[in-house]
């Protein structure tokens, strides 16, 4: 594939995809560096100063899945009560929601140009004042990073150009932003993590490199849907993951996302012999044990297909004769969040390889129905008139 012409790509219908894929070591470690600038580090402070009572983190989509994904990192790193709300619930029901008090709100965006991301923060300036406002984008020139230019009470970060992913799906814009909020977790512990973070790049990397025929012949097989199962943070992993699935074979392949002691509670029921089980493994030993003992129950119900599995230190026990194993690096336990770009970089690459095997274009999915910004929509006013 990458054998082709960039025009060749592009005729293709996967040129975009594959480079926003691909690209995502490299960018992690631009992205590590931009956080680690004197000045950022300063804005990123001022935005923790004084320490809220709580953090709401906020976006739509797979934005959204990003805050998933960061709650609990924040949560243990800063020491406050952290949440996920879509931004289309705080734009409908911000009273019933948004914490009251003296909080910090972290809007995530790629474009920053969909229709409710500004409007929420606009609103919330307006009728909640005790919010303070981060902004993370991936575009310096949409609405959210250039509407409040000169309100005190928001700090805007941009990162690199290359992560506003030109594809209709999000993939380096993804996780650079995951990354990013990370970072903001760094910050508050007064730590960096360059070195980290470039072993991580060079884990995927080699994922790229050793395993990407191996993903593209499990992404071929007989299966009609996908079960992603996910731990804490790993669940908006796993929502991410399912999505890429969904949006790039334009629903030909049913997905859900789920955590492991979830499953057992109505959801196990969905799955049969033509389900692909798709396995984000916790670095945390005990958490581990309990995903194990699932994964063990599945087996003896004989449900689902083949699996996938992917976390550091697998055990060879739990792979069936036509299961996959994505090893990772192992990160030091206060870096184990970095494993969530691993799990989201497997979810697109088997995304993208059934988008093709099913004859359609990467980059354009669902041709007619979304649009890589969701078009314009009316802003109402709710009924107290706010």
């Amino acid at each position: 594939m990458l054998s082709l012409s960039s025009a060749q790509q592009a005729s293709c219908g996967y040129a975009d995809t594959l480079r926003e894929i691909l690209q995502q070591p490299q960018t992690w470690q631009e992205t590590a560096k931009r956080l680690a600038d004197p000045t950022v580090r300063e804005s990123l402070q001022q935005a923790l100063s004084p320490p809220p009572s709580h953090v709401v983190l906020t976006g739509s989509g797979s934005s959204m899945y990003i805050g998933e994904c960061l709650a609990p990192l924040l949560q243990r790193a800063i020491g406050v009560p952290v949440q996920a709300i879509a931004a289309g619930t705080l734009l409908t029901h911000w009273r019933d929601v948004l914490p009251p008090g003296e909080g910090l709100l972290i809007s995530l965006a790629r474009s920053g140009d969909s229709p409710e991301s500004a409007s929420v923060v606009s609103r919330l300036l307006a009728d909640a004042p005790g919010y303070r406002h981060l902004v993370i984008t991936c575009n310096a020139a949409g609405k959210l990073a250039t509407n409040y230019r000169h309100e005190p009470r928001v700090t805007v970060l941009v990162l690199d150009e290359r992560t506003n992913d030109r594809s209709l799906v999000m993939t380096s814009s993804f996780t650079n932003l995951l990354l990013a909020g990370m970072g903001l977790a760094k910050q508050a512990q007064n730590g960096t993590w360059p070195a980290t973070v470039d072993s991580m790049a060079s884990s995927v990397q080699s994922l790229f490199d050793t395993q990407a025929d191996a993903l593209a012949s499990m992404a071929d097989g007989d299966f009609s849907s996908v079960l992603y199962l996910g731990s804490g943070g790993a669940l908006g992993a796993a929502h991410e993951a399912a999505l890429k699935m969904l949006e790039m074979t334009t629903g030909a392949v049913i997905t859900r996302a789920e955590t492991y002691l979830g499953l057992r509670h109505g959801p196990m029921s969905s799955i049969d012999e033509k389900t692909l089980v798709v396995a984000f493994l916790s670095s945390d030993q005990a958490v581990r044990a309990y995903e194990y003992d699932l994964l063990r129950e599945l087996s003896r119900k004989r449900l689902g297909t083949t699996r996938v599995l992917v976390g550091t230190d697998i055990a060879k026990d739990m792979l069936g004769p036509h299961d996959l194993a994505v090893e990772l690096a192992d990160p030091a336990d206060d870096d184990a969040g970095l494993l969530l770009l691993a799990d989201v970089v497997v979810g697109q690459m088997l995304a993208f390889f059934r988008c093709l095997k099913l004859g359609q274009k990467p980059d354009t999915p669902s041709q007619g129905v979304l649009t890589r910004v969701v078009e314009h929509f009316p802003i109402h006013q709710d009924r107290e008139g706010a």
